[in-house]
Order: structure tokens, then C-alpha cells, then sequence
């Protein structure tokens, strides 16, 4: 048994609130994994989208963390109600998601309505992710941090060794619009799971500071913080380069190496495999390293195998083996790598400034993805997507310098929650 303010909590596993909060999300991200297959597809087959419009499709997504999770962070801090921004965020995804399907049936779809489809998704995943990290920690004993945190990077681990294969096959059955109605159901269901879910939202202590006071204390606070400066500025580095690299992943795989829809999403949900293995074993690895040691290692593990995307070739088996092989190993470095950084994240944030610090991380971490997106449209366009994959993934390994000289390494133990 553990204690949330003074009141004995039983074992995570029979704790309903969590439980509510890890099925809604463990439908929401099954969804979300074939949207991020689907969604570039239906540009490449449908649209026939260019490298340049990948890289503006993807960035289009990403932007609204760049444009407002800072202030998205300052407003939600002062709203007690977050289990009722959740679910408005759900359903709100949910009837953009079937625009899609519903524009593609009466043959007036345009990559302008993928730009608006993906941009308002993105800034109402703002407010979800923003609101969600508040509802967390009251719902969640600080022991149960790390088993938690785990627990939902399974649930993603595992929605990407269905989602990808089933958008595959999806787009292949029923064109690549049809299989979006797959992740507007799964917004339903979360918000359906979220709206049942009973925790007490306290009225917030109000706070006669003005925006702009409100804004310089969560970048203040972050930022002199040499945990979470240090780990924010790892993950931002990782971030950029990734993003670069995957705006033309599936452009990539699909043209130059010829990979079907279908092979294309059996590979990526095979290898999906890794980040369920990573999931299961990051709490193990923490106690054997220290949560610290292992923070590092993820952020190692997780961008050096995409090394073996751009060295892909030859005939189509062997050009399989090297996706799995890359996929599978860094899917088990980005969930050694989240899970030791979101519980770190967690215990180290006041919950009186989370939002705040919450939407100043994203503004950073987030906010280098649309750029990077971008980057890796233009770049590729450039001088090619080969080369272009391989100067985003050897310089995405890089990121973790900043852990290495800092004070992460040291860290054995979960810290306790911060006051």
C-alpha cells in the first residue's frame, strides 16, 4: 500500500481512477498508431504528395506545440476542471479525423484540408497533453510513478505492433481516408473513458501575476533546473533530427526502396515489438543502473539504430531486415528513454506550476519537431532523401551530451515529489 494526500492507496492494479485513465489511453494511442501511417499515406497515394509537402504535412501537425503549449500552459494552470478538457479535446479530434474520409468519399479531399486536419488536430493535443499530465499526478502515488509511466508506455508499445499493420492493411483494402475512421473511434472511446473517471480538481490558489509574470516562471523554473534543463535540451536535439527524419521516411520506403503499404506497416508493427520489450524492461533497467544511468542509455538506444534505415538495400528481404532491425532496437531505447525521463519530469515539477513547466517543455521539445519536419522536407528535396536520412540520424545520437555532463548520471532513486 502507498498514500495519495494522506489516503491509503491500494496496488496500482486495482486502483480504478488509473485504470479508467490507461484504457482510454491504451484505445486512443491503437488509433493514433495508424494515423501516423495512414495520414502520409493518404499525401503520397491519394495526392500524390512531393518530399517538400511531406516535410509541410508533418510540420503542419507539430506547429501548434511550437505556437501554443507556452500559453496553453499559463491558461490551463489556472482552470481546476482539466477531466472536462480532455474530453472536449477527444471529441474535437474525433470530428476532424472524419472530415477526411467523409471529403475523400465526395472526391473533394486537397493536401489544404490535410494541412487544416493535421494543424487543429495537433493544437487540440496541446490542451489534451497539457491537462493530461495535471490529472496524472492526482491521480497517480508518487511510488507508483515509474510503474505507471510504464505501464502506459506498453499500451503505446503495443498499439504499434497493431496499428501499423492494420493501417497497411486498411489502405490497401479500403484507401488510406477509410483507415483515419479507425483513430476517430478510438478518440470517442478515450473521451468515453476520461468523462467516467472521478478525482477531486481542487480550486487552484489564484494567482495575481500577469501572463507575461506566469510565462517567466515556468521558462525560469525549467530552466534553472539542471535535471530538467539538461534533459529538455537532449530531447529537443533527438527531437529536430527525428522529425527531420521521419517527414520522409515513408516517401523514402515507399518510392526509393519500394516497400508496399502493407509490407510497410507489418515491418513497423514488427518492430514495434522492441518498444514493448523497452516498456517492460525500463523499470528493471533503473534499478539495476539507476534511473539516471538509464536515461542516458536511452538516449543512445533510441536515435543510433535508425543508422540502419539509409544503409537499407539491395533485394526486398534483406531491405526488411534492416527496418525491423532498426525499428525494434530503437523502439526499446525510446521507451528506456521516456520512461526514465517522464518520471523524472513528474516528481521534479510543483504540481502549482505544472502546466506551466509542462507547456514551456513542449514550446521547446515539441516545438523543434515542426522545424525539423520542415528541415527534412526541404533538405531532402535538396540533395536527396538518402543523404538527407543519414545526417538526421547521426546527428540525432549526439543529444545525449547534454545528460552526459550533467548531473543525470549520478541519479540512482526516483527523487520524491517536489513541494
Amino acid at each position: 500500500m502507498t498514500t495519495l494526500d494522506g489516503v491509503l492507496m491500494p496496488p496500482l492494479r486495482r486502483q480504478p481512477e488509473f485504470l479508467k485513465l490507461w484504457a482510454g489511453q491504451t484505445i486512443s494511442v491503437f488509433g493514433d498508431a495508424v494515423t501516423l501511417l495512414a495520414m502520409p499515406l493518404v499525401a503520397v497515394l491519394t495526392l500524390d504528395a512531393s518530399a517538400a509537402q511531406m516535410g509541410l504535412l508533418t510540420a503542419a501537425g507539430l506547429a501548434p506545440h511550437l505556437l501554443f503549449s507556452l500559453f496553453a500552459g499559463v491558461w490551463i494552470d489556472r482552470r481546476a476542471r482539466r477531466r472536462a478538457l480532455l474530453v472536449a479535446a477527444d471529441l474535437g479530434r474525433a470530428a476532424l479525423l472524419l472530415s477526411v474520409p467523409a471529403a475523400a468519399a465526395l472526391d473533394m479531399l486537397t493536401l489544404e484540408q490535410l494541412f487544416a486536419v493535421s494543424f487543429v488536430v495537433g493544437a487540440l493535443t496541446v490542451v489534451f497533453d497539457v491537462s493530461y499530465s495535471s490529472l496524472f499526478v492526482l491521480i497517480v502515488p508518487t511510488r507508483d510513478v515509474v510503474e505507471a509511466n510504464s505501464k502506459l508506455s506498453l499500451s503505446r508499445s503495443a498499439s504499434w505492433m497493431g496499428g501499423p499493420p492494420l493501417a497497411g492493411a486498411l489502405v490497401e483494402l479500403l484507401t488510406a481516408p477509410l483507415a483515419l475512421l479507425v483513430d476517430a473511434v478510438s478518440f470517442l472511446v478515450s473521451a468515453a473513458f476520461v468523462s467516467r473517471i472521478r478525482v477531486d480538481e481542487r480550486p487552484l490558489e489564484p494567482d495575481s501575476n500577469g501572463v507575461r509574470r506566469r510565462l517567466a516562471e515556468g521558462f525560469r523554473f525549467l530552466f534553472d533546473h539542471p535535471i530538467l534543463r539538461a534533459g529538455l535540451a537532449c530531447s529537443a536535439t533527438v527531437n529536430f533530427f527525428n522529425f527531420a527524419f521521419h517527414a520522409i521516411f515513408v516517401l523514402y520506403a515507399t518510392d526509393e526502396l519500394g516497400v508496399s503499404p502493407g509490407l510497410l506497416g507489418a515491418v513497423l508493427g514488427a518492430g514495434a515489438v522492441g518498444s514493448a520489450v523497452g516498456a517492460l524492461v525500463a523499470p528493471a533497467v533503473q534499478r539495476r543502473i539507476g534511473i539516471g544511468r538509464a536515461y542516458v542509455l536511452g538516449a543512445v538506444l533510441f536515435p543510433a539504430p535508425l543508422l540502419l534505415v539509409p544503409l537499407a538495400d539491395g533485394p526486398l528481404w534483406l531491405i526488411g531486415a534492416l527496418l525491423f532491425a532498426s525499428e525494434f532496437m530503437a523502439g526499446v531505447g525510446v521507451m528506456v528513454f521516456d520512461v526514465a525521463g517522464n518520471s523524472l519530469n513528474l516528481v521534479l515539477t510543483p504540481q502549482r506550476i505544472r502546466a506551466r513547466s509542462v507547456g514551456t517543455h513542449r514550446f521547446v521539445n515539441y516545438g523543434v519537431r515542426p522545424l525539423g519536419a520542415l528541415g527534412g522536407g526541404f533538405v531532402g528535396s535538396a540533395i536527396g532523401l538518402r543523404p538527407t536520412l543519414w545526417i538526421a540520424t547521426a546527428a540525432a545520437v549526439l543529444g545525449v551530451v547534454w545528460l552526459v555532463f550533467s548531473p543525470v548520471p549520478g541519479i540512482r532513486e526516483l527523487p520524491a515529489q517536489a513541494e
